[in-house]
């Protein structure tokens, strides 16, 4: 079996889908890429046997078809040091000899027997199927896996909650402390579904999803998942459970309202932090007519800090802890020159609105206070 291949071109397929081989693995053969060679396409597929990720590319001069598996770790760092340049593979399907011709030279290496690769999981017939555009699912997935949770108690909060409705679809992230909930209207089901997308696919398909273009195809059943791209396509284990109400933890009714620009609250929560009590990095928002004070201190330490902002803050005067390390994602994850703070007391969330929403969207973080000791 022989076929000839770009160098530059396998070594970017074959790194873009070597995230999912996990360091250690139970069975051998997942330490290595699946080769499968038909119709002058070359399939390599990479594999932790709950998620698969799959990448196509055209191949020159092609004889037999056939399927090897090769060692991940060894060929991509072969390639890896090979310029752009047209690559040979030379197999010998009896004796998995495996003879790999470039320019000036040549590597000897031996596959393995293609069999022994696990095969994914086929979704079944009534597989739900929707689009949405890849920039759109980058957006929703950046934004909200900060705010998933480690928490092996409740599986469910470890994934990103895909909420589809005939109007829209909603992607939600939460681990009890902060929320996201990011909704877009550019794209929509047939139907009623939901899913719950672990975290390993979820970086996966972010990672991949900034060179595409266009529509991106998610069908999904009870069990698994796959989203299909231009040149790769991820079949996946979804997480299994009944993910909690989100609709309601968000408060509705918030009287006090705090309008200030979104870099500079930024600026000001990293200096006052340092200053913070390091066990539970409280900061302190006091929120008076034009004025935002922001504070911390570590009585341990006898060290403090305090900075105040202009601002526009609508209600009475009112003071209320957050932990700055969550406050400081949030903010890092919306992109308004302004935001809107929507508070009712200082023992409810705070809800963290930008004060323009992008075009189709509507997004919304809520972030958990903290008892402050004054």
């Amino acid at each position: 079996m022989k076929f000839i291949v770009s160098s530059t071109t396998l070594f970017s397929h074959l790194q873009s889908i070597s995230r999912v081989i996990n360091s250690k693995n139970a069975l051998p053969i997942l330490d290595c890429y699946l080769f499968e060679l038909k119709d002058s396409m070359l399939t390599v597929t990479a594999s932790d046997s709950e998620t698969t990720l799959i990448t196509t590319l055209d191949v020159n001069e092609n004889d037999v078809e056939g399927r090897f598996a090769i060692t991940a770790k060894t060929i991509l760092d072969a390639l890896k040091e090979i310029p752009e340049q047209p690559v040979s593979f030379d197999v010998n399907m009896s004796s998995m000899e495996i003879l790999i011709q470039y320019m000036n030279g040549k590597y000897n290496l031996m596959g393995q027997n293609a069999d022994e690769f696990p095969q994914h999981a086929e979704l079944n017939t009534t597989a739900v199927r929707v689009e949405i555009d890849a920039n759109i699912l980058l957006n929703g997935i950046t934004r909200a896996m900060f705010a998933t949770a480690e928490d092996e108690l409740r599986p469910v909060m470890n994934g990103i909650y895909f909420d589809i409705t005939t109007e829209d679809i909603t992607l939600v992230a939460s681990d009890g402390h902060k929320l996201v909930r990011s909704k877009t209207l550019a794209a929509k089901g047939e139907e009623r579904a939901a899913f719950i997308l672990p975290k390993k696919p979820a970086t996966l398909i972010k990672n991949l999803l900034p060179k595409e273009q266009g529509n991106i195809i998610i069908e999904f059943d009870e069990r698994n998942a796959m989203f299909t791209l231009t040149q790769y396509r991820m079949v996946c284990r979804l997480i299994e459970g009944r993910y909690p109400n989100y609709n309601s933890v968000i408060p509705r009714n918030n009287p006090h309202r705090l309008t200030v620009n979104r870099a500079a609250l930024l600026g000001a929560l990293r200096r006052v932090s340092i200053f913070s009590s390091q066990s539970s990095s409280l900061i302190k928002l006091r929120m008076e007519e034009n004025q935002l004070t922001v504070s911390a201190q570590d009585i341990d330490f006898s060290t403090s800090a305090e900075e105040s902002l202009v601002c526009q803050y609508e209600g009475t005067p009112m003071s209320i802890g957050f932990k700055s390390t969550f406050l400081i994602d949030i903010l890092n994850n919306i992109n308004a020159g302004d935001i809107v703070v929507e508070l009712a007391d200082p023992s409810r969330a705070g809800v963290i609105l930008p004060v323009e929403q992008e075009e189709n969207e509507d997004l919304l973080m809520l972030l958990m206070p903290m008892m402050l000791n004054d």
